[in-house]
């Protein structure tokens, strides 16, 4: 419903991880077979189980991460005959011709998304709001913080989803870590953002409402109360990684660079 585009909080360092996050993710998507389609699941018979071939190897499974146990069953990428009109069937081989470890696949699957519009929205906001996280803590805690919120967030999701054999692929656990950063960091930086009930209008809007709104409607999405319904989506997963974020940065925020919340355009009278 609030659509971030950009914050008027300067940094006073490049930001050189969170661009190298951005090149990372970018680039995996666009060399993997995830980009083949539009959304998981789409496509050609050959594209889907190419498409699950590579979720087997590199996705985060619940059932996998949280018992630390390795897949008996993977598919190969080729596609079975005789499935029934509609359907999708692939051949599977077991045991892997790989093997697996389910702790280093909540890593891969940080840097895998669902379609083009899944990537995009994780790469905005991470570009909008990370600098500054980054700016605070430095480029090598940055890059720990980011790691280790994704990792909470999957172990997370998969505690309360143990049986789950749905992989699951995004950065939405990370950057949702970093969003709950920057509000305790900056909850009264200025955000330009688009309002998309309102045919896209441009605001100016506190990082309290921007960030606030958008982790309450991942909480209704999570507890069913959504406005509407978005099935493949992990929103638990938004939610833990944002509260860890959060947490975490509330016990680091004394440490690391200080700086003004001012816009220089405004000079020394700057509305806070």
């Amino acid at each position: 419903m609030v659509l971030p585009v950009h914050d008027v909080n300067p940094t006073r360092r490049t930001p050189w991880v969170t661009r190298l996050l951005l090149v990372a993710n970018v680039v995996v998507f666009v060399l993997s077979p995830l980009a083949l389609a539009p959304l998981l699941g789409q496509g050609s018979a050959q594209s889907v189980c190419t498409q699950l071939a590579y979720l087997d190897q590199y996705a985060a499974v619940p059932s996998q991460v949280i018992g630390d146990d390795a897949p008996v069953e993977v598919a190969t990428g080729a596609v079975a005959p005789g499935a029934p009109p509609g359907s999708v069937a692939c051949v599977t081989q077991s045991p892997p011709p790989y093997d697996k470890q389910p702790w280093l696949s909540v890593l891969t699957a940080m840097f895998l998304h669902g379609g083009w519009l899944h990537l995009a929205g994780n790469m905005l906001f991470l570009f909008v709001f990370g600098n500054n996280v980054e700016d605070r803590l430095g480029r090598v805690r940055f890059l720990a913080f980011y790691l280790g919120c994704g990792y909470a967030a999957t172990y997370g999701f998969a505690l309360f989803f143990a049986g789950s054999d749905t992989p699951l692929v995004g950065a939405s656990g990370a950057v949702a870590g970093v969003l709950g950063a920057y509000l305790v960091l900056y909850p009264k930086a200025r955000v330009w953002s688009l309002l998309t009930f309102l045919f896209f209008l441009p605001v100016r809007l506190p990082a309290w409402l921007v960030l606030g709104s958008w982790f309450v409607l991942q909480y209704l999405y999570t507890t069913g109360a959504g406005l509407s319904e978005a099935a493949g989506v992990a929103y638990l997963a938004h939610v833990v990684g944002f509260v860890v974020g959060a947490v975490l940065m509330w016990q680091l925020r004394g440490r690391g660079r200080q700086q003004e919340l001012r816009d220089p355009r405004w000079g020394p009278y700057a509305p806070r």
